[in-house]
């Protein structure tokens, strides 16, 4: 159904939130984390209960829909929709109330679960249902899905710990729903409001006792606890008044898993947990054949551990190439088809030692498993984060093949699932295909994905073939078709086929009772349209063919932006720890995600009908925030590198549109610099003058709150020459010791802004006995990549790729200061250059170094000195750049920061520092520049006493720590450089 512009405007005044019925906005809440994609009619994000009453009462007059949605990583389509969807994540996020004593929380259904956890920790409990997506998962959206985890085992499902609700009713009124003892459930029955006539259907519809029969008769079997076909009718007939010696009523039970299809929750109380005191260790099995790891499974649980999860060869091949991943597969021995987690606890590490020691001895005693290393300590986290990136791996796949969530949830009694695999992968095979197998094996549900292509009309033939027999399996095995990833679009329509045409009818009977003017996400769990309709791939469409400056190895442009696939890992805050996205963590709008560039680019690259399909306002504002930090890169588990993509988006604008002066300012730093530096002491008295540098900022388009650098007195080449001048007049025959060469890159900031830092990193490596050169080299391209004018970037990159080449070794290394200037070689790079010197750029990347990491290798490796450093007291306080942490050199600062004997050194947890080059310049990023600081970076370096060192490795960074505390922040070379004894 239309609305009038009227009506949607009186709508959107009414409310204190925000409203948005712009294209861009409906694209981005057009898809989530499923195979589909619908657009909405608009997107509301309700600031008040009083705003959801409004919308609720708009809905119902007009014949809308409104669809509830938290972190929107819903894997079965449950928040795709065509009428209104409502996102709470952003002001319904506050924990309301906690009761130490009785073990209970209250919260907005906006509340991150892992936030949550934090906020719960001092106090010793613990919200415990935990769901990889834990760290931007919503209580909201955990309630809706009933979500599990991998602790299911001992936590059970979110239905189990969901106390009270407190929701909106499709007639706007609100409703309390609790435990109720059998007077008050007669009590509820009586009255005229909807609430009483919710209690009366579902009484008339449970006491029936054919109603009963068919329930226990066809729901899956209670043996399965991972189950959520449906409503959990089953679940409330197993409690009183309609089952004897049975728990008090709640339709929370009901509400937990209904998908936002009943009524809209504004407050949860739920229970809480302990926190687990006792040792944990990982037993880490390795094995042959899937079959041989799910047989095993079932000694495993023999031991009660708590937790078993199944990670298959696929995953961690997928592993392998990711950068964040790649580190954490310490654990694995060679290249198993399989590896079971399986978590167990004790008293002590010896109770737990012992324990594994009985598992592998049952397991070898019937020739199950051939590697059992057992894991305590910190890097059990290590593990956990390999498993739980496990979805997002998956889009890795290159090409427009992909592991397809389509039966990926179904669960069955854990006795029967080595069976069930196995005649899982037969129907498989009977089609050519193959699946993906991980997470859940010790409750009975293995997530499967077959590898398809939903572009072709085979692929759509095939969803829907391999859906429809699969679902006649989990019947054959009395299984549950979703375990906990919910119906939605995906699986709805198969809820008759799993529980029989009497309890469907019941199904939809309640949701007529509670819902009547069917407003709250219609089409899920019933009258839910067919499975393979409403997907974001049309059948037979094609991968258009975009020509780029960048190469996408194995893919191009548009496949590279499917690589998201909507999981929603760049939704985390900053409490969750990391560097992506720090846009989102300031203002937490979606349209400052990765996940929604990753949408727009995908949706105007197949979509568009201009010939220059960059050519899109809509890309340009949703590109508009990102950083280019290329926490991306490393912290997305499908790699969708948007700084890449973003500088990718920019050229092909700028085609269209032309440059603007200010990007050329900004792209043209290294000459700009160079003309300025031939007289920095009147350069840097026009940056001193109030109105000259007034004048300076508004021409660059800065802020005026923003300080700007000064010029060195000389550059770095030039005090070089000399400095090599001096040396060579001092060197006789006599003194000259053979020493290491290393070539150093003297990028375009440590040239004219951060001299000093270079000087002293030479006369640091000379007095270290390496003799440093600096070779012919032109700038990084640094600037002209973040500007988007990669072209010139590509002239840069191939002529610093042909010449250094040349001299560049493993023996030789190229090294460089500024992290963002000699990670293009590492980086950009590779993907620049034309073919034809492909492999001499890939060499080149593998020996440029970060002097960081130069110092720390030659540490290991005995040719650097203890004895050459101070042995003072020093404490360091170490922020990285963004870009060294998505190459994971961050270690290396921290360890050669470390290397004089009384040097301490503590990481600040901090993400993006916010300047991100030109970005924290700009007067249009500027107050959100300083926002990101303020996160974690500004009040960590703030609280710090005046003994305490202060290091970052980025240029930008430490101009950031400058303006956004006064206190300066030193590079790790300065800092060994003054330990020098």
């Amino acid at each position: 159904m239309r609305i009038s512009n009227e009506k949607m405007k009186s709508l959107s005044d009414s409310l204190d939130g925000d409203f948005f019925t712009d294209n861009q906005t409906r694209i981005l809440y057009a898809t989530d984390a499923s195979a589909y994609r619908e657009m909405p009619l608009a997107v509301a994000i309700p600031k008040s209960v009083a705003d959801l009453e409004k919308l609720i009462l708009f809905a119902g007059k007009e014949g809308i829909s409104l669809i509830p949605r938290t972190a929107g990583t819903s894997l079965a389509g449950q928040v795709v929709g065509k009428g209104i969807v409502v996102d709470v994540s952003k002001y319904f996020n506050r924990i309301l109330e906690l009761n130490i004593e009785e073990k209970w929380v209250k919260v907005q259904p906006g509340v991150v679960r892992d936030e949550l956890n934090l906020y719960l920790k001092p106090f010793g409990l613990y919200f415990g249902p935990e769901t990889s997506t834990a760290n931007r998962a919503m209580i909201g959206g955990m309630v809706g899905n009933n979500s599990c985890g991998s602790n299911s085992l001992i936590y059970g499902s979110t239905r189990e710990h969901t106390l009270e609700v407190k929701a909106l009713l499709s007639d706007g009124s609100t409703a309390d729903f609790k435990a109720l003892e059998f007077k008050e459930f007669i009590k509820k029955c009586e009255g005229d409001s909807l609430e009483n006539e919710l209690y009366r259907n579902i009484r008339a519809l449970l006491s029936n006792y054919e109603n009963q029969c068919s329930i226990r008769e066809q729901f899956p079997a209670k043996s399965i606890h991972r189950r959520n076909t449906g409503y959990a009718i089953d679940i409330l007939l197993d409690s009183s008044p309609f089952t004897a010696a049975t728990a008090d009523f709640n339709f929370c039970k009901l509400i937990a898993g209904s998908e936002g299809t009943l009524a809209f929750i504004t407050e949860i109380k739920l229970n809480l947990e302990p926190i687990l005191r006792e040792e944990t260790a990982l037993l880490c099995i390795h094995f042959n054949s899937i079959d041989e790891a799910l047989m095993a499974n079932l000694i495993a649980l023999k031991y009660e551990p708590r937790v078993s999860e199944l990670i298959d060869h696929l995953i961690l091949e997928c592993t392998k190439e990711n950068m964040e991943q790649s580190k954490n597969r310490f654990f694995v021995s060679g290249d198993p088809a399989a590896i079971l987690v399986v978590e167990y606890s004790g008293k002590d590490k010896q109770e737990i030692t012992a324990k594994a020691a009985n598992v592998e001895a049952e397991m070898r005693t019937n020739g199950l498993g051939y590697h059992f290393p057992l894991v305590f300590g910190p890097d059990m986290s290590r593990i956990w984060s390999l498993r739980k990136a496990g979805l997002g791996l998956l889009s890795n796949l290159p090409g427009d093949e992909k592991a397809v969530a389509v039966i990926e949830d179904t669960a069955v009694d854990v006795k029967d699932l080595p069976a069930y695999i196995r005649d899982f992968n037969e129907i498989l095979k009977k089609h050519g295909l193959f699946s993906v197998h991980y997470a859940h094996a010790g409750s009975g549900e293995i997530h499967l994905r077959p590898i398809l292509n939903l572009k072709t009309v085979e692929g759509n033939r095939l969803f829907r073939v391999i859906a429809e027999e699969i679902a006649k399996l989990v019947k054959q095995y009395n299984g549950s078709l979703s375990g906990e990833h919910g119906d939605g679009r995906l699986r709805g329509e198969f809820i008759e086929q799993m529980i029989g045409p009497r309890n469907y009818k019941m199904l939809r009977e309640i949701k007529l009772t509670w819902d009547p003017k069917n407003i709250f996400n219609p089409g899920k769990i019933t009258d839910t349209p067919a499975m393979d309709t409403m997907l974001r791939y049309e059948p037979g469409q094609q991968t258009p063919e975009i020509k780029t400056v960048f190469r996408y190895q194995n893919q191009n442009i548009l496949q590279h932006a499917e690589q998201c696939n909507g999981s929603g890992d760049c939704r985390k805050s900053h409490l969750a720890g990391g560097t992506m996205c720090p846009s989102f963590m300031a203002t937490r709008n979606e349209k400052d995600t990765t996940r929604a560039r990753a949408n727009m680019l995908r949706e105007m690259l197949t979509h568009s009908t201009k010939i220059n399909r960059f050519d899109h306002q809509e890309l340009k504002d949703v590109m508009d925030l990102c950083l280019s930090c290329k926490g991306c890169k490393s912290e997305c588990p499908s790699n969708v590198d948007m700084a890449k993509l973003k500088a990718e988006f920019l050229q092909g604008y700028y085609d269209a549109n032309g440059v603007p002066f200010q990007v050329r300012i900004v792209a043209g730093f290294n000459q700009i610099n160079r003309l300025a530096s031939l007289s920095p002491g009147l350069y840097n008295w026009s940056i001193g003058h109030q109105t000259t540098n007034a004048i300076i900022k508004k021409i660059s388009g800065f802020a005026q709150a923003r300080s700007l650098p000064l010029l060195y007195k000389t550059t770095l080449k030039k005090w070089f020459a000399a400095h090599q001048k001096v040396a060579a007049s001092l060197a006789t025959t006599a003194t000259t010791v053979k020493q290491k060469t290393v070539y150093f890159f003297c990028d375009e900031f440590t040239n004219y802004l951060d001299t000093e830092i270079g000087i002293k990193a030479v006369l640091l490596l000379e007095k270290l006995g390496y003799q440093v050169i600096i070779p012919k080299h032109l700038e990084s391209g640094r600037t002209w990549i973040s500007k988007g004018l990669l072209r010139k970037a590509k002239k840069i990159a191939q002529h610093n790729v042909f010449h250094l080449s040349k001299i560049i070794t493993d023996q030789t290394p190229l090294i460089g200061i500024e992290p963002s200037a000699i990670l293009t070689f590492r980086d950009e790079y590779v993907d620049l250059v034309d073919l034809p010197q492909l492999e001499m750029a890939q060499e080149l990347a593998k020996n440029s170094l970060l002097i960081d990491e130069f110092i720390a290798r030659e540490i290991a490796n005995g040719n650097i000195s203890q004895s050459s450093f101070s042995k003072e007291n020093k404490l360091i306080q170490l922020h990285g750049h963004c870009q060294q942490k998505a190459w994971a050199a961050m270690g290396a600062s921290k360890q050669i920061l470390s290397f004089p004997e009384n040097y301490k050194v503590e990481v600040i947890p901090s993400g993006c520092c916010g300047m991100a080059g030109s970005f924290g310049y700009e007067k249009k990023h500027y107050e959100l520049s300083m926002q990101i600081g303020e996160l974690v970076l500004f009040p960590a370096v703030r609280k710090q006493p005046e003994h305490v060192i202060i290091a970052a490795t980025g240029t930008s960074c430490r101009h950031q720590i400058k303006d956004g505390t006064s206190k300066k922040a030193l590079h790790p070379i300065e800092v060994l450089y003054e330990a020098l004894v």
